[in-house]
């Protein structure tokens, strides 16, 4: 691994009024894997943008095989063997995966109207999806396939273009467990054939597992690195905040009380033939844990009237309700934030204001026009209160971090009277820092009697955070653990169907 690849020297890149990069400095290495590091906002996309070829740095050179360049378009960069993996997905539904993998290099026939070589397409794109173990096949629409089997797609696109640099941004956000580990088994394959893989990801865990350098940027500036017998979770996150952080549990000022959300013999479209019985108590923060495609999002979903249920009963605080629309649920102070907080949780073009007080547009109308600075003042208040990092409330939502995005998403619900709140993968894609942020959040609105059910995928959080847990496999909840019982092992055995004696009753 002793042979640079590449390397980005004193890149600066500056805005008017503002310096993104600092002279930032980075080399990567033939089958070396390097873990990025960061907060949001520390400049590790633009510092990519650059490498990339989307971005031209103000300053600093960048040099490939020796070779220096004052800046990279995109498609030198991709001569070069740079390839992304992006967090955000860039696919079109309306393709299937083949497509979508050599969209803009389509093969061509040999005839006179050279058209696409779909069978051909399709026998290229095969291999690339049994390397990562996927259970779908290269004539799949993409609409089909769930988040994460379509993270699995912008995978195979980089395979495609036989990379020499990979540069992975959060790529197992949205897989499980097992998921995960097969992914980090390929990374492990490229790397022993010399692909260089830079690998940007908040969970630190995988870093510690598959990275043999880290480094990690704050403010725009390169703050340090680690060699790979100094990687450990406290020197990252020291690294990247500039102190230590304390433990992700916060207990409860008071104990839990009934009289939450308790759900009886629930069906849902997903699993029409399993039942789902739980109950969230005032002031508990209940964990839901579970494999991708066990139900989790779907049981959210129902609860948030989204999805109709077919059978069974919700009661809430004690009183039976029925749940058949998004707006039956916000009536009763059933809230939702959703897995896909830029698809499903904002109007991304619009401002904080607008997002915040959407959902309750009414209470700000007078004689049928809305009162502006009504709305502006309770943006105001709530951005105050959540710590959102922005010139405004009137900054559009799609120019703000991860972090500060979802913190919009929890404000627009503040805004309003919560009894239950359902978070769906709540700090997906979002920094340590803004995450310590949020489960702060959680336990103050706990505190209040606010009963909420977080949906996660990472077991570092589900076990931390949690005052219990519920565990789902194939549609009904199959164990529920206290914190006396929590595991890595407890929850994933209930995950995969697997009963427990250390398994707490409901």
């Amino acid at each position: 691994m002793s042979e640079s690849l590449l390397e980005l020297r004193s890149i600066t890149k500056t805005y008017p009024g503002v310096t993104a990069l600092s002279d930032v400095s980075l080399s990567v290495a033939r089958g070396e894997v390097v873990g990025l590091i960061g907060e949001n906002g520390a400049g590790k996309s633009t510092l990519m943008k650059v490498l990339g070829g989307v971005v031209a740095p103000s300053s600093g050179r960048i040099v490939i095989d020796d070779v220096e360049h004052a800046r990279l378009t995109v498609p030198d960069a991709m001569r070069a063997g740079i390839a992304f993996v992006h967090q955000e997905l860039n696919l079109f539904e309306n393709l299937d995966v083949a497509a979508n993998v050599y969209i803009g290099r389509e093969p061509l026939t040999g005839g006179p109207l050279r058209l696409v070589d779909t069978a051909r397409m399709r026998a290229l794109v095969a291999p690339l999806l049994a390397r990562l173990g996927v259970d779908y096949r290269a004539d799949t629409p993409v609409a089909a396939l769930s988040i994460a089997q379509r993270q699995r797609v912008e995978i195979a696109k980089a395979l495609s273009l036989d990379a020499r640099v990979i540069i992975m941004d959060e790529p197992t956000s949205s897989l499980t467990i097992t998921e995960t580990n097969r992914l980090l088994e390929v990374i492990a394959d490229l790397r022993a054939h010399g692909v260089a893989i830079i690998y940007i990801s908040h969970r630190l865990d995988e870093i510690k597992i598959c990275a043999d350098r880290v480094v990690c940027l704050r403010d725009g500036r390169m703050v340090g690195a680690l060699a790979r017998e100094e990687i450990d979770h406290a020197r990252m996150i020291r690294m990247m905040i500039g102190r230590d952080l304390k433990s992700l549990y916060l207990p409860p000022q008071r104990p839990a009380e009934p009289g939450g959300c308790d759900v009886e013999a629930l069906r849902t479209i997903a699993f029409p033939d399993r039942q789902v019985a739980l109950s969230v108590r005032r002031g508990e923060i209940l964990g839901l844990a579970g494999l991708v495609g066990s139900g989790r999002s779907t049981l959210a979903r129902t609860l948030f009237g989204i999805d109709p249920p077919l059978g069974g009963s919700i009661t809430l605080g004690g009183e039976p309700i029925e749940v058949r629309s998004p707006r039956d649920a916000i009536a009763r102070g059933i809230y939702l934030i959703p897995e896909d907080r830029k698809r499903s949780g904002l109007v991304l073009e619009m401002s904080i204001t607008f997002n915040v007080t959407l959902p309750d547009l009414w209470r700000y109308a007078r004689l049928g026009l809305v009162d502006a600075g009504a709305e502006q003042k309770t943006a105001e208040i709530q951005s105050r209160r959540l710590a959102v990092k922005t010139p405004n409330v009137q900054t559009p939502a799609i120019s703000l971090s991860g972090g500060n995005q979802q913190k919009v998403v929890l404000a627009k619900w503040l805004a309003m009277r919560p009894r239950l709140i359902i978070l769906d993968e709540p700090t997906r894609g979002i920094d340590v820092g803004a995450k310590g942020e949020i489960y702060a959040l959680m336990r103050e609105l706990a505190d209040q009697g606010v009963a909420i059910l977080m949906i996660s995928s990472d077991m570092e959080e589900v076990i931390g955070v949690s005052d219990r847990i519920a565990v789902m496999h194939e549609g009904a909840i199959s164990g529920f653990l206290e914190r006396a019982d929590f595991s890595e092992h407890n929850v994933l055995q209930l995950a995969i169907g697997q009963k427990l004696h250390a398994a707490a009753e409901a």
